[in-house]
Parts: C-alpha cells; structure tokens; sequence
C-alpha cells in the first residue's frame, strides 16, 4: 500500500455482531467520502469461491499457485500458502485506501480494537486492555471494564470513535 490506511479491528465473541456492525460501518464511511476496504479471517481451514466442480475450483485442485477468476464487475484471488498469511502481509496485497477493517484474527494486540459485545458474561476487553472500545446495546452490563463505552446501535457515534485516531 502506498499510503498508510488507518487499521481497525472489530473483534467479539462468535455471534455478537461483528459482522453486521462492520456492513453497517462501510456505507457510513463510504457516505463521508472515504474508501474503506476489509479483511475477514475465517476459521475454516479450506474455502473456495467456486464451488467444487467448476473451472477455478478445478485449477486450484490441480496444483495452480493461484488462480484468479474475474467477471465483468469485479475479480478475486485464491493464492495457496505453506502457511498462514500473517496480517501485515494481507495488507500489503490490498490497494491504498482510507480504513482497513479487520474482523477474525485472534492476535491483534498490535491494532486498535473495538469488541461487540451483547452479553451475558464479561466483555473480553476485561481481560484485554488492548481493547480500546466496547460497543454494547444500552442496558448491557459490561462487568469488570472501566473503558469506553459506545451505543452499539449508533453507527456514526461508532465510527467517530473510529476516526478520532
């Protein structure tokens, strides 16, 4: 990347949120003039973008590197590794924008990290000062964390706390 993107985690437990706080944050920062692009980390050790069967699938199976399949909006990349990638080398792979938004790594100590957090239990960031941020539903207890607090269902008050580093 030529340009230093501002990087941002959204990290929670499965099923908090995370993912349907990061789709509504791209159009609100889309809406402010900003390009935005993301990084989701599976847990799932094999996926394709073509199902089995069909030609990229086919050429992955066969041993390509990498295979691109591209159409008339738009192109993806399948790159085989002996390893996994580590994050600064994803990020290098992606174009110059604005925010970079990382959801699904577990080591992220070195990012700025905001946690979705519903409840019941304890929000991660309890135990992880590396956490900047909870964002939670008004009325949500957040036991054992002292730090900021923000209204989950508020996407711009989200993202100014977002941009404000």
């Amino acid at each position: 990347m030529t340009r230093a993107a501002s990087v941002i985690a959204i990290v929670g437990r499965q099923g908090s949120g995370k993912t349907t706080l990061i789709e509504r944050l791209i159009p609100a920062i889309r809406a402010r003039g900003l390009s935005v692009s993301t990084i989701k980390h599976t847990h799932h050790h094999q996926f394709e973008l073509e199902p089995p069967g069909k030609d990229s699938h086919r050429h992955r199976a066969a041993g390509a590197s990498e295979v691109i399949i591209a159409s008339d909006s738009g192109w993806a990349r399948i790159a085989a590794s002996a390893g996994p990638a580590t994050l600064p080398e994803l990020l290098a792979q992606l174009r110059p924008v604005d925010i970079v938004i990382i959801e699904g790594f577990k080591q992220l100590e070195a990012l700025r990290r905001v946690e979705v957090f519903r409840g019941p239990g304890q929000p991660l960031a309890a135990a992880d000062p590396g956490i900047a941020a909870v964002a939670s539903p008004a009325g949500v207890e957040l036991p054992g964390y002292p730090g900021t607090r923000l209204p989950l269902d508020d996407t711009e008050k989200v993202l100014d706390f977002i941009l404000s580093a």
